[in-house]
C-alpha cells in the first residue's frame, strides 16, 4: 500500500510538472492601439480617418497564432471591419530567424465570391542582426487576392536599428504585384518608435508610393499611432 501511495504521488507531481511546463512554453500576448490612418502596404484603408486596432497572439515554441482586428473604410462599398486570422511557425537556422506562415484577411458583410474582400495568403520571412541592426526579406503570396485581382505578390526588405536610449528608427521598401491589374506598385516607409513605457510605444512614420494616380489613398502621408501591449 505505502508503495502504490508514493507511485501515485509520484505521478501527481509528473502531471502537475509538466502542466507548468505547457504553462511556461504557452504565452499569451495582447494588444490594443489607434492609429491617425491605417496604412496596408503604402495604402490608406480608412480614407485618410483614424483607426482603433486590437489583437490576441498565442506561441507555443517555434509555433505562433493569433487574431487582429481593425476598423477600415473602403469607400461606397465598404465592409466596415476587417478581422485577420493567422498561424506559423518561426524556427532559427544558424544566424537567421525565419518566419512562414499563412494569413486569413477576413472582412465584415463580405459579399462573397467573385469579388471579395477576404483572401488568404502565404509569408516567408527571413532576418538577422547586423552589429545593432536588424535586417530583413519577406515574401507574401496568395492564390487569388482580393476584389478577384488574381495572383498577387508583395516582397519587401526592411531593416531597424536602435539610434538611441528607447528609440529605434525603422523602414522598408517593397513592391506590389497582381495578376489581373496593371495596378502594380512600389511602396516605402520610414519612422521611429518611442518606448514611452515597458508597455506603451508611440510610432512616429512616413509612407508612399509610386501610384499617387490611382487615388489619394496612395499618396505620401505621415500617420502616428499608439500601441499597447500587456
Amino acid at each position: 500500500m505505502k508503495s502504490m501511495k508514493i507511485a501515485l504521488a509520484a505521478a501527481a507531481a509528473t502531471v502537475a510538472l509538466s502542466g507548468a511546463a505547457m504553462a511556461e512554453e504557452l504565452k499569451l500576448s495582447y494588444n490594443v492601439g489607434v492609429t491617425s490612418d491605417y496604412v496596408f502596404r503604402g495604402v490608406s484603408q480608412t480614407q485618410e480617418d483614424p483607426a482603433v486596432q486590437g489583437g490576441v497572439d498565442a506561441t507555443y515554441g517555434i509555433g505562433y497564432a493569433g487574431v487582429w482586428a481593425s476598423n477600415v473604410d473602403f469607400g461606397s462599398d465598404d465592409p466596415g471591419a476587417e478581422i485577420d486570422f493567422y498561424a506559423g511557425v518561426r524556427p532559427t537556422v544558424g544566424d537567421t530567424a525565419l518566419d512562414l506562415g499563412v494569413f486569413y484577411y477576413s472582412y465584415a458583410k463580405d459579399k462573397g465570391a467573385p469579388g471579395a474582400f477576404s483572401y488568404f495568403e502565404l509569408k516567408a520571412a527571413a532576418s538577422r542582426s547586423i552589429g545593432p541592426a536588424t535586417v530583413g526579406l519577406a515574401a507574401y503570396y496568395s492564390p487569388e487576392y482580393s476584389t478577384d485581382l488574381g495572383k498577387s505578390i508583395y516582397y519587401e526588405v526592411n531593416g531597424a536599428v536602435p539610434v538611441m536610449e528607447k528609440v529605434t528608427l525603422s523602414g522598408a521598401l517593397g513592391h506590389q504585384e497582381y495578376d489581373k491589374s496593371a495596378g502594380d506598385y512600389a511602396t516605402w516607409n520610414i519612422g521611429a518608435t518611442y518606448a514611452v513605457t515597458e508597455r506603451l510605444g508611440l510610432d512616429v512614420r512616413y509612407h508612399d508610393t509610386d501610384e499617387h494616380g490611382l487615388g489619394k489613398i496612395y499618396g505620401s502621408r505621415f500617420v502616428v499611432g499608439l500601441k499597447a501591449t500587456f
